[in-house]
């Protein structure tokens, strides 16, 4: 099916104006976008399969998990949702973009997010690799491999300079990059990765050259052929403070990133961007919901693309939306219809910081179940639930993940804005908290 005929298909969607919204998630980026939906003058009804502790502020939470098709479809039908919105990855890459357009009860409802092809730019690195190769999307150089080409891997890897990146091809959950300092460390993480460190998502390695810089998220909203850009921001993925240790789901996020200049906006948009969103064109990839581009500034003033994802960040969207002034149901309308061209994004000129606050022992081993208070003193910030849990017997408020909440606050000076976060951050208390108080500290 040509994009052009998708956009038609959808057209009569622009005759509703009060809607019933399925959002799909449960983290704090659901939170974040529950937050913002809640806003819509669009919205009449918001449902959050299956939502959290957070979402259910701004709606009503689904027992359906976000991954179960039938039961996704039959709440959409008995429910007369007009609009599918999908938070997290899996989904996506399990193709329920796919799944909708195919069944005849539900191929008429939008879902926001790209085909399960589309998906495939962060559902597999290779993918995602060969896709930029092809349209000639600036990135670092790579080989893939897999236990058939094992030894081919451990040659390749004593020919790289130090330090070498490891990327499993599929989803690990954002702890699926290792960046090794010597030629030994790879080589046994390599092979480690293969016999299964992250699941089938490590059954195919991307080697990588490593790239020297500072990095930075882009997020696009398209409908395949027109695009968005929205604000801007940077994460931090290690634990330790000083960017140390191991990797994370992210442990916090500053929008915009200061160093993020007007010409190296330009540069991206006609160097990544653009040739991105005709890459989808001529591959023919259905692609309508949000790329986020994560980008290396290299000390040689390169751009280079790091990696794509095929939704929002986690946890820049709680930086992010905050800071993104438009309807976002408005903007998934024009989008869905094929008018994104006529869409004029709206920004807060303030900065916003995040900060995460995890369990102890998080990106490893950690306990669940620890009770949270503090959440109702926050000032001057907004707390989006991450991984938490309410005990309705207890009338207690539980930690339930690794990444537990996460703290916003807003401010004309990003340094302020990260101040009033740590404030903020250190009145809720739960038994094990650990956060980093330096987000931004290479800023």
């Amino acid at each position: 099916m040509s994009l052009v005929h998708f956009c038609f298909k959808f057209s009569y969607f622009s005759k509703k104006y009060k809607m019933n919204i399925l959002l799909l998630g449960s983290g704090g980026r659901e939170h974040a976008f529950a937050y913002k939906i809640a806003q819509s003058k669009l919205c009449t009804n918001l449902f959050i399969a299956p939502g959290n502790p957070g979402t259910i502020q701004f709606g009503s939470n689904v027992d359906i998990s976000a991954t179960d098709f039938p039961a996704i479809k039959n709440f959409v039908v008995e429910n007369k949702i007009s609009m599918v919105i999908v938070g997290p990855e899996t989904p996506l890459v399990e193709g329920i973009f796919d799944y909708f357009l195919q069944d005849a009860e539900v191929k008429n409802i939008p879902v926001i997010g790209p085909s399960k092809t589309g998906a495939q730019l962060e559902g597999s690195k290779a993918f995602s690799k060969a896709f930029m190769m092809r349209h000639h999307i600036p990135t670092a150089a790579y080989k893939e491999f897999t236990q058939e080409n094992i030894d081919e891997g451990l040659a390749y890897i004593e020919k790289q300079t130090l330090p070498i990146v490891l990327k499993a091809d599929g989803l690990a959950a954002g702890k699926g990059v290792l960046i090794c300092t010597s030629v030994e460390e790879a080589k046994n993480e390599f092979k480690e990765m293969l016999d299964g460190k992250f699941g089938d998502a490590s059954s195919k390695i991307v080697i990588e050259e490593f790239m020297d810089g500072i990095e930075f998220s882009v997020f696009v909203l398209t409908d395949g052929k027109d695009y968005k850009i929205l604000p801007t921001a940077k994460d931090y993925k290690r634990i330790g403070e000083g960017d140390t240790g191991l990797n994370t789901g992210g442990m916090g996020a500053v929008s915009p990133p200061a160093f993020v200049t007007d010409d190296m906006m330009r540069i991206t948009e006609e160097t990544i961007i653009k040739p991105t969103i005709e890459g989808f064109q001529k591959d023919g990839i259905v692609y309508i919901g949000f790329v986020y581009v994560g980008l290396m500034y290299l000390k040689t003033g390169e751009l280079k693309v790091v990696e794509y994802n095929c939704r929002m960040g986690d946890p820049e969207t709680e930086a992010v939306f905050p800071r993104w002034k438009n309807d976002i149901i408005e903007v998934f309308k024009s989008t869905v219809d094929g008018q994104l061209s006529t869409v004029d994004i709206q920004i807060d000129e303030r900065a916003a910081t995040t900060i995460i606050l995890a369990s102890g022992g998080y990106p490893e081993n950690f306990e669940k179940g620890k009770v949270i208070t503090g959440i109702d003193d926050m000032e001057d910030a907004i707390v989006f639930h991450c991984g938490t849990s309410f005990d309705e017997y207890k009338n207690t408020l539980t930690t339930n993940g690794g990444r537990v909440l996460a703290i916003t606050a807003l401010h004309k000076d990003w340094k302020e804005a990260a101040n009033i976060a740590n404030i903020n951050a250190e009145k809720i208390q739960f038994d094990g908290k650990y956060y980093r108080k330096d987000i931004g500290f290479d800023l």
